[in-house]
C-alpha cells in the first residue's frame, strides 16, 4: 500500500494500473467526516495505490480523475484521455441545451 504525496504522479501511476489490468482495477472513494480527510484508492489485488488529503480545493482534481475513469471504462483502456476535463467541459454542454430565457 503506498500514499502518493504527488497528485499527478498518483493520477499517473492510477491510470498505469487502470489500463494494464482493467478488469480487475478497482477505484475507491473514502470520506471520514471526523477526520475531514478525503482517501482515494485504486487497487488490481497485487497493488494498491492511495492519496489522502483534507483539502477542499482537491475535490475538483478528483472529478477530474473520476471523468478520466469514466472515459476510460467506457471507451476501453486505450481512450485518449488528453481531452478529459472537469467541470468546464459539464458546464459548456449545459449551456448548450438552450435553458433559459430567449432575449
Amino acid at each position: 500500500m503506498v500514499y502518493f504525496d504527488s497528485w499527478d504522479e498518483f493520477v499517473e501511476r492510477s491510470v498505469q494500473l487502470f489500463r494494464a489490468d482493467p478488469i480487475t482495477t478497482r477505484y475507491v472513494m473514502k470520506y471520514r467526516h471526523c477526520d475531514g480527510k478525503l482517501v482515494l484508492k485504486v487497487t488490481d489485488n497485487r497493488e494498491c495505490l492511495k492519496f489522502k488529503t483534507d483539502q477542499a480545493q482537491d475535490a475538483k482534481k478528483m472529478e477530474k480523475l473520476n471523468n478520466i475513469f469514466f472515459a476510460l471504462m467506457t471507451h476501453g483502456p486505450d481512450a485518449d484521455i488528453s481531452e478529459v476535463s472537469g467541470k468546464e467541459q459539464a458546464e459548456q454542454q449545459q449551456s448548450k441545451k438552450g435553458r433559459g430565457r430567449r432575449q
